[in-house]
């Protein structure tokens, strides 16, 4: 079984920084695509940005410039750097990973917990 914990959430002004961690354990043979998703209240989930096992990156329209999207592989671990961040912003924040556990199975899609991220104005 594969486990995503995220941490680094937490309440900042409008204007400031957050670092987002999110690390995969358990049985892990390979993992591709990592991304973290975000989901404000009364809203649906929306991807904010995705990255793949070489490295190449996607981002949400709402969060380009400002937000980056990193990963080690060696540690199986995903980072979003959020800057300038806004009060629209605010939401619980999703890892997400696709990953399997041996070479003969296909990927799974793995989820997080969630963690809050609050910017007050």
């Amino acid at each position: 079984q594969v486990q995503l914990v995220e941490s680094g959430g937490g309440l900042v002004q409008a204007g400031g920084s957050l670092r987002l961690s999110c690390a995969a354990s358990g049985s892990i043979f390979s993992i591709n695509d990592m991304g973290w998703y975000r989901q404000a209240p009364g809203k649906q989930r929306e991807l904010v940005a995705s990255i793949t096992s070489g490295g190449s990156t996607n981002y949400a329209d709402s969060v380009k410039g400002r937000f980056t999207i990193s990963r080690d592989n060696a540690k199986n671990t995903v980072y979003l750097q959020m800057n300038s961040l806004k009060p629209e912003d605010t939401a619980v924040y999703y890892c997400n990973a696709g990953a399997r556990r041996t070479w003969y199975e296909g990927y799974l899609e793995v989820w997080g917990q969630g963690t809050l991220v609050t910017v007050s104005s």
